[in-house]
């Protein structure tokens, strides 16, 4: 008989592990993936699983999904809600009447899988080295062994979003100060020659007069917190074009004198960097090297480095500076001519050693020196901001000195998206919150409750009967008793108004509820703090945005997203207790939005001289219709194409992107409204031009901040495309044919003599019912396109169209802005071409399609040697048995790869593609590119495939795959199989799994090659390792130890 609470346990698991639920279909395999069983509810008594899943309320949650199937969730515990509520005790809804409503069945805001900052990455501490016998069941327990240590994980490099990878390291309290220390590079981690090059060109530069190879480590250390690779000592030599080596006294390496390159020597072709050593980088190849030999030799007779003009290069740093998480260099043209209205000189792209000293370059993609990565070097203000802010948080640390205590500073939690309960909001740049969670709201918790044991004995309460303006106290407050942390901010006759620094309001009392404040109460930092919105900065005291804030977030926890880590943290916040999450800055700034400037279609009513804008595959169509807000609109919009051509500056370019907000880019040549709807690293973001309804993907170079002189006007204008169907045809994905579709294209788009006639209007979901014609004649709906799309024979589907030799050949439409406009949605929003007319026309002729070209595939992998380290990290994890690995330091490539693929992807026309097994193509997944391998073809239209830079399994309409071109195969496939080493094989148990998933999923650890298992492709190979967890500074913890002490425990119990 199957136990049901083991059965529970792993339902539970399964669950918490997919934030936005499980459909029903699915759950059964993630149960088994997890298990390696399926779910035994006949075993348990039960008919059927649904009926199984009822009698769980405590564990799962079923609800219905917007496509109607049933999708599980896991219940929240009676623990977690305690906490949540007993976290958001907000004495100012008490006092003002306002009713108190908190979130506490909050779900994790979703993030794409990688949502990294795209830039190279330093290494992880690496392990104290220890021999095979200080390992595994040899030495038990050895892992836990108080070590000194001497490095640290490097986490100051990360920004934004790029904290996902770290929010499973942060300790139990994040408020404790903790000190890092140097990190230490793995022992035989690959290094970037070129990094490495252009850094010790900045060192040698500072120093003209000559160094002595023995100080070009700690002066590297010092400057870029890292260590200086041996393997760049050794090759220093042959980096001639970087310095010269004088050996005045002996042979030794430590005892050489290095001197900056002569200029002769700076015009190097960019071959010269390539060391004549092998190389252990994965990406660094002879023929890239050639190709670009070949180019700098042509033009460097042409130019040379003071061939650069001053101004220039500071222009140039100007626009590195504004994309801080980096800027593709073959954008640097455009955006350079747009910005500065001047050319690039030409040779820039050619030479790019030309600005090593104002950014550091990396090649992520090695066949293609264009696709460089500019990072600008900001290391002189990165100190100061630093200095400036530690200034700050020392003159705050004073001002809170009380008999000689201090309250330590509160430090922003390391969550991608952490909690936050939102207090009140007099000034959305000065919003005040607590964030909820461990070593917040539950420390928080702790202190109030010794608080109230230790002010509950009569011997404690020390009466503070003359207090004074800034001093610290303990209140007793009325409602349940509860003893606070208050600081007195007026002192009156008899009474004293006093801020409560752990809850954030203010509050008149009586100066007998005063004690003094007892010194270990001092520990925790106040735990009321402020934030700033983003977007909304020049409206943060507007009535109608303070009044929509205060309706929708105020008294309620919110998931908070970190743009800024400053003092004061720039976010935005989103309500994720509705089945869609709601952008809290994205609805404040709508509040703004001229009513009267609307365009709503009334019933029965109609309209001429319509301009139909998009036509999407569900059947839906987004249209203009003549309207006031529709002049003011054009006009404001001629108003920024002068204003933007006139601006000589960089100061409109968008360097901070966020989902929800309002900026410009071009449509049809022309700059026009968009709303930033999803992010793809750092430089690939999805737009929707909201005055048209068309989607796109595009590099956030092509993005211009709104006008200030013209923000308030564009921002009040509501969006100008209407939403609609058309009447009596059925709306939903798949009932349209692409026959269908088509057809309405060609028919509609670009007609600007259309009419419609709106016969409903559903308000719930913004969408009119209508009748549209292509004439004046609207007063019949026979003559009206609803009813010739309704005779036509285009609404027969074709079984498993795209999986035969024979399906039609018609392509999607293509942008007609290439460079601008990519469609990135499922349902096809890109405009109308003449291509598809003939395209359509030839459809009956057209040949069957061919498998693709024969890919040259990546090469593998490369690995540290037998016993060396590697920062990884895990993707996926089953058991110890069998999980999946990432390389550490190299995921930004992946992460600029994927942004490639976007791009590339998304703006390509649709071709049917014959899917075979093994196949290796791409996939579309969630709105990202993978590279995948097809492991089968189902009859239903459905292909299973292995996602190679991941390592998971997924099913995909084969509608969503397209041929892998050569570009995209440089970047070896990133998954690697792996297998723990230091243990027995066995049968893993699901709570061995589960505590082996909890302590490696998603974390970045060190691994220690013990053997390989070779195979031909990188999908067949396996690796076996052991994995160290090195985030703690005081030990190294060892997972196979973990997992043999566990499986002993589990074993003694049994």
């Amino acid at each position: 008989m199957a136990d049901e609470e083991l059965v529970k346990k792993m339902v539970r698991a399964v669950l918490l592990s997919s934030r936005s639920g499980v459909s029903l279909s699915n759950l059964q395999v993630e149960y088994k993936d997890l298990t390696g069983e399926l779910i035994p509810y006949k075993q348990l008594g039960y008919a059927t699983l649904d009926a199984l899943l009822h009698s769980m309320p405590s564990v799962v949650k079923l609800d219905k999904g917007q496509s109607g199937e049933v999708v599980c969730h896991a219940t929240t515990g009676n623990e977690v809600t305690r906490i949540t509520k007993l976290a958001a005790r907000q004495h100012t809804a008490k006092r003002t009447g306002r009713p108190q409503v908190v979130n506490c069945q909050m779900r994790v805001k979703p993030a794409a899988p990688f949502v990294l900052n795209g830039e190279p990455r330093t290494s992880l501490r690496q392990p104290d080295h220890r021999g095979r016998l200080g390992r595994g069941g040899g030495h038990r327990g050895g892992h836990g062994d108080p070590v000194s240590r001497t490095g640290s994980m490097r986490d100051s490099q990360f920004d934004g979003k790029a904290f996902m990878l770290l929010i499973f390291l942060a300790p139990s309290n994040l408020n404790e100060n903790t000190t890092p220390a140097k990190p230490k590079l793995p022992h035989s981690a690959p290094y970037s020659p070129k990094l490495v090059q252009s850094r010790i060109k900045e060192v040698l530069n500072k120093h003209s007069n000559g160094l002595w190879v023995s100080k070009l480590p700690p002066l590297y250390r010092e400057h870029y917190k890292q260590d200086l690779p041996n393997e760049a000592l050794k090759d220093l030599e042959h980096w001639t074009h970087i310095c010269s080596v004088e050996k005045p006294c002996s042979n030794k390496p430590q005892e050489m004198l290095l001197y900056p390159a002569k200029e002769t020597s700076q015009i190097t072709p960019q071959s010269a960097a390539t060391p004549p050593t092998p190389d252990k980088s994965q990406f660094h190849h002879n023929k890239p090297q050639t190709q670009r030999s070949s180019a700098t030799s042509k033009s460097s007779t042409l130019a040379s480095p003071r061939d650069l003009p001053p101004d220039v290069k500071q222009k140039l740093g100007e626009l590195l500076l504004k994309y801080s998480s980096g800027l593709w260099a073959h954008a640097l043209p455009k955006l350079y001519q747009d910005t500065y209205k001047c050319k690039l000189p030409e040779f820039v792209l050619d030479h790019l050693t030309l600005l090593s000293d104002i950014c550091t370059i990396d090649y992520p993609m090695p066949d293609n020196s264009k696709r460089a990565i500019l990072y600008a070097k900001v290391l002189e203000d990165e100190n100061r901001n630093q200095s400036g802010l530690a200034g700050s948080e020392t003159k705050e640390t004073v001002e809170r000195c009380l008999s000689s205590q201090t309250v330590p500073s509160l430090v922003i939690p390391r969550e991608e998206y952490p909690s936050v309960l939102v207090v009140e909001a007099s000034d959305t740049n000065s919003v005040i919150l607590r964030y909820i969670g461990e070593g917040y709201s539950k420390a928080q918790e702790k202190l109030e409750d010794e608080m109230r044991e230790f002010y509950g004995q009569d011997i404690n309460k020390v009466a503070l009967t003359s207090p004074l303006s800034g001093q610290l106290t303990a209140v007793h407050a009325e409602e349940e008793e509860e003893i606070l942390r208050a600081q007195v901010c007026e002192v009156m006759a008899d009474k004293v108004k006093v801020y409560y620094v752990d809850h954030g309001f203010s509050e008149v009392i009586s100066k007998s509820k005063l004690f003094e404040l007892h010194e270990k109460f001092y520990r925790l930092p106040f735990q009321a703090t402020k934030c700033k919105l983003a977007g909304l900065e020049s409206f943060s005291q507007e009535q109608a945005v303070l009044k929509r804030f205060e309706s929708m977030a105020t008294g309620k926890i919110l998931l908070a997203e970190i743009l800024e880590r400053k003092e004061v943290p720039l976010m935005v916040l989103y309500d994720t207790s509705q089945d869609d999450d709601i952008n809290i800055n994205a609805a404040c700034m709508k509040a703004l939005q001229d009513k009267s400037l609307e365009s709503p279609l009334k019933v029965n009513s109609a309209y001429m001289n319509v301009n139909v804008t998009s036509v999407c595959s569900d059947g839906t169509i987004y249209c203009q219709v003549p309207s006031r807000g529709l002049t003011k609109l054009n006009g404001i919009l001629e108003k920024t194409e002068n204003y933007l051509h006139s601006q000589v500056t960089s100061e409109l370019l968008v360097s901070r992107p966020f989902c929800g907000k309002n900026c410009l880019a071009r449509y049809k040549g022309k700059w026009s409204r968009v709303e930033i709807t999803n992010l793809h690293g750092s430089r690939v973001l999805d737009i929707l031009f909201v005055d048209v309804g068309i989607r796109a993907s595009v590099e956030v170079t092509e993005l211009r901040e709104i006008p200030p002189p013209l923000l308030r006007d564009l921002i009040s204008t509501p969006p100008q495309a209407l939403k609609c169907c058309l009447a009596d045809l059925p709306v939903s994905v798949g009932s349209w044919t692409p026959d269908a579709v088509h057809w309405l294209r060609d028919t509609v788009l670009h007609c600007s003599d259309c009419s419609l006639k709106a016969t409903k209007v559903d308000e719930s979901k913004r969408l009119a019912h209508v009748y549209l014609f292509t004439s004046k004649n609207f007063h019949d709906t026979s003559c009206s396109l609803n009813q010739q799309l309704a005779d036509l024979n285009l609404w027969n589907h074709q079984k498993d169209v795209f999986l035969s030799s024979r399906g039609p050949s018609k392509s999607l439409n293509a942008p007609t802005n290439p460079a601008t406009i990519h469609n990135t949605d499922v349902q096809d929003k890109a405009p109308h071409t003449a291509r598809r007319m003939l395209s359509l026309l030839g459809s009956q002729s057209a040949p069957p399609c061919s498998p693709p070209v024969q890919l040259a595939l990546p090469p593998l992998l490369e690995l540290p040697e037998i016993g060396q380290n590697m920062d990884v990290f895990v993707s996926v994890a089953c058991h110890p048995g069998h999980f999946v690995l990432q390389p550490w330091q190299d995921m930004y490539k992946l992460v600029d790869l994927m942004g490639e693929m976007i791009l590339h992807y998304n703006k390509m026309e649709e071709k049917p593609l014959k899917v075979e097994k093994n196949q290796v193509c791409a996939a579309k997944l969630e709105n990202n590119w993978y590279r995948v391998l097809v492991k089968g073809v189902l009859t239903n239209g459905l292909v299973s495939v292995f996602q190679l830079d991941y390592g998971k399994h997924e099913l995909v309409s084969c509608t969503q795959l397209r041929p892998l071109t050569q570009e995209f195969c440089q970047l070896p496939f990133q998954a690697i199989t792996a297998q723990l080493a230091g243990l027995k094989p066995r049968q893993w148990s699901e709570e061995a799994s589960i505590v082996f998933r909890n302590h490696v999923e998603k974390k970045p650890l060190v691994a220690q090659l013990d053997s390989v298992q070779e195979a031909s492709q990188s999908w067949d190979r396996k690796v076996v390792i052991y994995l160290v967890d090195t985030s703690q500074e005081e030990r190294d913890i060892w997972l196979h130890d973990i997992m043999a002490e566990f499986t002993d425990e589990m074993s003694n119990a049994a």
